[in-house]
């Protein structure tokens, strides 16, 4: 989809920096604890603290990920790079962006600071999905399980290629993490299960790819859901349409992307709530403190609990 620069404050803050220790199976970097010096951890740069988690959780105390939008208020489409995030990309050796017009700035920045180097993770590429005939395509892959695994397998690919004395324990960290997605993925199967065919309300399309392999149905006029994406103004028409779901019953529960809140969706939160349909909070880059598999795990369970009410 297309950038929006209509929406929110572009990312003034500084980066997020942080040298891990390790997490999952070991990362042991053959440093014996005598005089000879560790070597240096693998330079990551991730465009949101999604990806920047996943990395970390591979690259344990390896590597060193700089995760440049990590703040829930702030919107990947309409970023703009500062001096520090440009000095932390161009000396980057592993880079990870979404892709699909999501964080266009990684490649403006990759270019400015001379970057040809760095192994580049795209998750659209790696997801292999395509906009759909006359649409587009839902960028927000990272709600797709099977995709995050394709991209943990690539960060340890790419992270083995940079530091090959480590390879094998990167690869052994991506498969226990791909491990924490399946219990994910039998959530979903069972709300398909349970809950299959049944309505939902969103005001953007970023759940759609949990909500679909949930075998819920997005009830929402496309209009609605668009406008919303590209920050522009929803028609009363549409408005009107969007808001009698709610009055009339029509779903089961409302999935609502609180990073893209405004006057026509804290209509709809407001109609759903009067009706007494549950609304799901869901957002784009990961709440303080949370890594990827906690984050998700809440949204799945969220979500089951909703239509179960």
């Amino acid at each position: 989809m297309s950038p929006r620069p209509s929406r929110h404050l572009a990312l003034t803050g500084g980066l997020c920096l942080a040298l891990l220790t390790g997490c999952g199976s070991s990362t042991d970097s053959g440093d014996d604890g005598g005089d000879s010096a560790a070597p240096s951890p693998v330079k990551v740069v991730a465009s949101t603290n999604v990806y920047g988690s996943i990395a970390e959780r591979i690259g344990g105390d390896r590597v060193e990920v700089t995760s440049v939008i990590s703040d829930p208020a702030q919107d990947p489409h309409s970023y703009e790079a500062d001096t520090r995030n440009q000095i932390a990309i161009s000396k980057a050796q592993v880079v990870i962006e979404n892709g699909g017009g999501y964080d266009d700035f990684v490649d403006r920045m990759l270019k400015s600071g001379d970057n040809t180097s760095a192994q580049k993770i795209n998750a659209v590429e790696a997801s292999g999905r395509r906009a759909p005939a006359g649409g587009e395509l839902n960028e927000h892959v990272w709600y797709d399980f099977p995709t995050v695994a394709k991209v943990a397998d690539r960060i340890a690919a790419a992270l083995g290629k940079t530091d090959p004395d480590d390879a094998t324990a990167f690869e052994k960290n991506a498969e226990t993490f791909k491990a924490k997605l399946t219990p994910l993925e039998s959530k979903e199967a069972q709300i398909k299960k349970e809950h299959g065919g049944e309505g939902i309300g969103i005001t953007e399309p970023v759940p759609l790819y949990l909500t679909g392999a949930s075998g819920l149905v997005d009830r929402t006029p496309e209009e609605f859901s668009e406008a919303v994406e590209e920050g522009d103004d929803v028609s009363p028409k549409v408005l009107k349409e969007t808001l009698a779901l709610y009055s009339g019953k029509k779903v089961r529960a409302l999935v609502y992307n609180e990073q893209t809140s405004g006057p026509q969706t804290e209509k709809v939160k407001k109609a759903a709530e009067s009706a007494g349909i549950p609304v799901v909070p869901v957002t784009e880059t990961l709440p303080k403190g949370e890594d990827y598999v906690g984050w998700m795990t809440s949204n799945v369970n969220a979500l089951s609990d909703a239509l179960t009410r």
